[in-house]
């Protein structure tokens, strides 16, 4: 019996220390309409997503400031909500919740996603999330844009077809475009790859873009990785775009190239004696290999982008290679870059390709361009014996001219805009660059491109690289 007493008396004190403890926790809840919780954002937007597609989640933070635990009635949609967002607050999901405390000086993560239906009459939506506390309603606006594309499944090109820019393209598997056959891509379209996707060209592929309305070649995931850095600047989203050996030529104007995992390659020999890919104020740019690979080929390019690549912008071996008005940039973020801004094989007997010893030494021809960047300017750096020139251009190492280098611009920066700590990334030339007005007009192409990519027209006097001054507002 007095065991007995003994652990009743042990439940009752454990039952009133309980209750204490309750009464103590529930005193230190504020009821203050003055107290009320902060937000990240008024605003939450998860960006374009494709339609019926889930958006990435977006993190949204509530925080107390308050010295007293802060109750949230309330966390759940305004009643005219679509049902377009998805909500987890602190782990939980659902469209509703009630009585969502935050102890004084911490802070609840509510993570967010979205679907735009198919079926809405309009791609924009916006809803409420709201939180009621201590008789006080706020809100954080949620805001998505849906995407209605064309979808493709491993679509083979077997005769001459041009594609609308009315909707963007999104493709899975891999693009073909079959011998003999041409595919147009008209300004203003975007194609957008799927993980993994491939464009093999056969035929030949030629894009219409403008600085106004470029064409856009890119993988098909958007937002952020982690802050600060976007989709737009990642690689490997999906493979890249191979020009076979059988093809014919191909041409790109003011198009993009982005996120791949080996760039462009153009595989040779090739019978014709026209180039085989022609780019003319192109960008390729974000991939984890070359962003430019040619074997054995013939490529031209004007006023054109090569940058951030793993392995190094550009890699020539054997063939033919032309560049003009270039900028060859690299500050890739996602490894230690492995090989120079411009690397050409096969261009004298120490760098002989073993596949194919039997074909000519490269042929290649540098003007009126930049190599400025993390890697070394050039592979092999001394160019005797060989036939690759590079005439009036800007190259971060410091040098002397000689037979194969004439009329350098040795040991000079640009001045872009870059900034590798903040993710940024634009090579357009500052204020003072010696760039300049600095081409020699004699070596500059004849269809050098009358504005550059982001549509500041050339001077008489065009500057060295793919683009003029970046406007001084933005600098």
């Amino acid at each position: 019996m007095n065991r007995i007493k003994f652990l009743y008396s042990i439940f009752a004190a454990a039952v009133v220390a309980a209750v204490s403890l309750t009464s103590c926790i529930e005193d230190d809840v504020t009821l203050s309409a003055a107290d009320q919780p902060l937000f990240s954002a008024d605003t939450l937007d998860v960006g374009t997503i494709f339609l019926d597609e889930p958006s990435q989640t977006h993190a949204l933070k509530a925080y107390n400031r308050s010295n007293k635990v802060l109750r949230i009635s309330r966390i759940g949609f305004a009643d005219n909500s679509q049902g377009c967002f998805r909500i987890n607050v602190d782990g939980f999901a659902g469209r509703e919740f009630h009585d969502v405390e935050i102890r004084p000086d911490d802070s609840i993560f509510i993570l967010v996603s979205g679907t735009v239906p198919a079926t809405l009459s309009a791609p924009d939506v916006e809803e409420e999330l709201q939180f009621t506390t201590n008789g006080v309603t706020q809100k954080v606006i949620l805001k998505a844009t849906g995407l209605d594309v064309v979808t493709l499944k491993d679509p083979v090109i077997e005769s001459d077809t041009r594609w609308s820019a009315d909707k963007p393209v999104r493709i899975f598997g891999s693009l073909t475009v079959a011998a003999g056959a041409q595919l147009t891509l008209p300004a203003g379209l975007t194609v957008y790859m799927h993980d993994k996707g491939t464009i093999e060209v056969h035929g030949s592929i030629r894009s219409e873009g403008t600085p106004e309305h470029p064409v856009v070649i890119r993988g098909d995931r958007s937002g952020t990785v982690i802050t600060g850095i976007t989709f737009d600047l990642m690689s490997r989203q999906w493979a890249g775009m191979t020009i076979h050996g059988d093809a014919s030529p191909s041409e790109l104007q003011f198009t993009e190239i982005r996120n791949t995992e080996y760039g462009v390659i153009v595989e040779g020999p090739h019978a014709s004696e026209e180039p085989i890919l022609t780019l003319r104020g192109c960008r390729l740019r974000n991939s984890r290999d070359n962003v430019l690979l040619s074997r054995h080929s013939s490529i031209r390019a004007v006023a054109t982008e090569f940058a951030e690549a793993g392995a190094g912008a550009v890699a020539v071996t054997g063939g033919k290679g032309y560049f003009d008005h270039c900028t060859f940039a690299n500050y890739y973020l996602f490894s230690g870059i492995t090989g120079a801004l411009l690397t050409i094989r096969h261009c004298n007997a120490e760098s002989i390709d073993d596949e194919a010893p039997q074909l000519p030494l490269a042929q290649v021809s540098v003007s009126n361009s930049i190599f400025y960047g993390s890697s070394a300017d050039m592979w092999p750096g001394d160019l005797d014996d060989t036939q690759v020139y590079v005439h009036r251009s800007l190259l971060r190492s410091n040098g002397t001219d000689d037979a194969h280098f004439t009329s350098i611009l040795w040991g000079e920066d640009p001045l872009f805009q870059t900034n590798r700590q903040e993710y940024y990334f634009d090579y357009r030339l500052g204020e003072g660059s010696v760039a300049l007005g600095a081409s020699d007009l004699s070596t500059t192409a004849a269809d050098l491109p009358l504005t550059d990519f982001y549509g500041a027209a050339r001077p008489a006097t065009p500057a060295l690289g793919a683009y003029e001054q970046i406007p001084s507002e933005i600098q």
